[in-house]
């Protein structure tokens, strides 16, 4: 069983760690020469979030947001256990837990600034009481 109970749920948690993401004055400043806008395409329950790291946006819902150079697509669980630290990108790709289209070499250099948000994340889950999503 997924453990979102429905897509608000995915774009409250895992939209909300990028939204926090995006109110870091510094890790704004590192993220927008990248180039990269990043858009993630959830399963059970279906969701999707647009990083738009040059313009510092973050866009929910299908068809939302500026068009991707890299979309990356996996169940929400697996997005939960990423941002807890639990999931090694370049492994879930190579597994096929993980599918990404574009120059994903891109999105790899900026993932290390990523491990900054594990803490905020799970801090973010403890808050609400989702102790089903921290043992996930």
């Amino acid at each position: 069983m997924a453990a979102f109970r429905n897509e608000a749920e995915v774009y409250e948690f895992l939209g909300g760690i990028f939204r926090r993401g995006m109110e870091d004055p510094e890790l704004v400043e590192k993220l927008r020469p990248s180039g990269v806008v990043l858009r993630i395409t959830y399963t059970d329950p279906d969701a999707v979030i647009t990083v738009d790291m040059p313009n510092s946006e973050i866009h929910e819902g299908a068809g939302t947001g500026p068009t991707p150079n890299i979309e990356l697509f996996m169940t929400a669980d697996t997005g939960n256990r990423f941002w807890l630290g639990k999931v090694i990108l370049p492994v879930a790709l190579a597994k096929g837990d993980v599918r990404a289209k574009g120059p994903v070499a891109k999105l790899l250099k900026v993932l290390p600034m990523a491990k900054g948000m594990f803490g905020p994340y799970r801090a973010q889950l403890q808050e609400a009481g989702r102790a089903d999503l921290l043992d996930a």
